[in-house]
């Protein structure tokens, strides 16, 4: 028996074994069990995404000999004919083949004339969009009002081409792309019918190929059996598309994550083995950026179409959702980079080392990394997180009591050198200043500053306005410090209330970061708790507003009686623009 192709043997022969299109199938559906039928159906949609078979499955609900139904017996006469492509009353074009009005008007001359022996003549017109302008000139009186035994079935990969006349005589329905999670059920069920054995990672690549058709799943899966002499694997379908894991890219950015410029150099360089479209990387890297940061921010969002749910569990604990904004931004900006580069691999590696340069990523931060425990030592990237879990965290948590007290009573020699008592206890990098920061770092340079000492700070005693003159903050940590006030802090622990209004900023990477800035000053270890309430006196934020509110005041005071200018508003007619005049110091007023 001649061998027929998966994509035609599993061609769906009714509704209920269509795959997906369930938006599509309902109003189908409702339509023929209510008898409330339109003479003209429009199906759009990239290819193989099922036009054309939802198409002829409605040609055999309309044309049963069980009558017009939902669920086509697929046994009577008239549906083997439409089945076997030879029934005359089921007269399909491909309009790509038959542009001219001459062929559309030799079309229409039997309109008029009762099908033979089915119930409805169907027309069905596949890439309607290909007609030309006068062809849909020579149909448009016949599609508005057709003889009542007359069905037009018309399919298009690019409805925006057909005139608007076309379109409002039509009910239109848009197909959407298959999902690799559908693509991947649904060859599952297939290749269980054929008795093929497969890996379902092996079936993960092929539904990430298909690239939303389910025809070009079944068509690559047909060559993924000849590939592969009947056994499909993971590693004969890579090699069969010539295609990287997608695990690579989940190593890739956990590299970027853990600063290792040389890991990431070496992954894209094993990369290049297989000649790949690095603008095409670097959108996928994207692209697990957005479902990680789904991941963090709306968990209950993130669905499981790449089939990496536990792999993004284990990356959301490395990276905080700033971090993430950051990194996205940076290859957003490589992506459009991308054609001034000398060339495409260079273009990658350059915008994957300004993420590791520029992103103050804390990989001492929340998840399996702080916590010690929650990763899955089956993950697929395990052995990386393995590697980040008694890497650079280690050494800043072990033993950084003693190393702080050690510091301390060395001092004495490192007086007058700040940047040596800023390193008694190894941090991470200051965030850069938010761009919304700048009236408190101008008015920082206002703020009577305490005593410059070597060694640890005492800080009993002090406003947390004082503190944070002193602390090493900055980005959205600093934002959210200076909308707290100080609630009470004893031996080990401070206690801040944080204004109900910013309570989104609250995030337990940021307490971690509080904590850090103190011991970095004051030499002992502090356990930062913020909670969230109402503020009775000002935060330092609100501090900083007023004096800034202040210093303007007495800016445009001193700017009105300035005589020089008083001389020119009133000789040239001018306006003193207020919201132009901006004090840097005090001092200056």
């Amino acid at each position: 028996m001649t061998y027929q192709v998966l994509a035609r043997k599993y061609r769906p022969s009714n509704f209920v074994e269509l795959e997906g299109q369930e938006h599509v199938l309902k109003a189908l559906v409702n339509s023929l069990e209510s008898n409330r039928l339109h003479h003209a159906y429009l199906f759009s949609g990239t290819r193989g995404v099922g036009k054309t078979t939802i198409a002829r499955i409605l040609a055999k609900c309309l044309n049963c000999d069980n009558g017009v139904t939902s669920k086509p017996c697929g046994q009577c006469a008239s549906c083997s004919e439409i089945a076997e492509g030879r029934s005359v009353d089921l007269i399909e074009v491909d309009a790509a083949s038959r542009t001219g009005v001459d062929d559309m008007r030799e079309l229409l001359e039997n309109v008029q004339y009762m099908p033979t022996s089915a119930r409805f003549k169907v027309y069905l017109i596949d890439e309607v969009h290909m007609l030309s302008r006068n062809s849909f000139n020579a149909m448009l009186k016949t599609l508005e009002e057709p003889p009542e035994h007359v069905k037009f079935l018309f399919a298009t990969t690019d409805p925006k081409k057909l005139p608007i006349t076309v379109l409002s005589r039509c009910l239109q329905f848009n197909l959407k792309n298959m999902s690799p999670e559908q693509v991947v059920n649904y060859l599952s069920i297939v290749l269980g019918k054929e008795k093929i054995p497969c890996e379902q990672s092996a079936l993960w690549h092929l539904g990430w190929a298909a690239d939303g058709s389910m025809r070009d799943a079944l068509s690559l899966t047909d060559q993924a059996i000849s590939y592969s002499d009947g056994d499909i694997t993971e590693s004969n379908v890579k090699s069969m598309l010539g295609s990287l894991d997608q695990q690579d890219m989940y190593r890739l950015l956990e590299s970027v994550v853990a600063r290792d410029a040389d890991q990431v150099l070496s992954q894209i360089n094993e990369m290049a083995q297989f000649a790949p479209d690095f603008s095409a990387l670097l959108d996928d890297l994207l692209g697990l950026l957005h479902r990680l940061q789904i991941r963090g921010l709306a968990p209950n969002a993130l669905d499981n179409s790449y089939g990496d749910r536990d792999v993004l569990e284990s990356l959301s604990g490395l990276v905080t959702n700033e971090d993430i904004q950051l990194l996205y931004q940076i290859g957003i900006n490589g992506r459009r980079d991308m054609p001034y580069a000398p060339n495409e691999r260079s273009g990658f590696e350059m915008t994957l080392l300004r993420m590791i340069a520029f992103t103050p990523l804390d990989i001492g931060g929340s998840g399996p990394l702080a916590k010690g425990d929650g990763i899955n030592a089956t993950s697929p990237v395990s052995d990386i997180l393995d590697n980040l879990k008694h890497g650079p965290k280690k050494q800043f948590t072990r033993g950084v009591e003693d190393r702080i007290r050690r510091d301390a009573s060395n001092t004495s020699e490192k007086k007058g050198s700040p940047s040596q008592t800023q390193s008694l206890v190894a941090g991470p990098e200051p965030e850069p200043e938010p761009a919304d920061s700048s009236s408190y770092k101008s008015l920082e340079q206002d703020v009577p500053k305490l005593q410059e000492t070597a060694g640890p700070l005492n800080i009993a005693g002090m406003s947390w306005h004082d503190i944070l003159t002193k602390l090493q903050l900055g980005g959205v940590t600093k934002t959210l410090a200076t909308n707290c006030s100080l609630e009470g802090y004893g031996d080990e622990s401070i206690n801040l209330l944080l204004n109900e209004k910013h309570a989104s900023l609250l995030d337990e990477a940021h307490e971690r970061r509080i904590s850090r800035a103190l011991t970095e000053l004051t030499g002992r270890v502090f356990d930062v708790n913020i909670k969230i309430g109402v503020i009775k006196d000002e935060t330092p934020a609100e501090v900083s507003a007023r004096r800034l509110r202040e210093i303007h005041a007495e800016a445009e005071e001193v700017m009105q009686n300035d005589e020089v200018i008083q001389t020119l508003i009133q000789d040239f007619d001018g306006k003193l623009d207020r919201d132009s005049i901006k004090p840097n110091r005090l001092g200056d007023l």
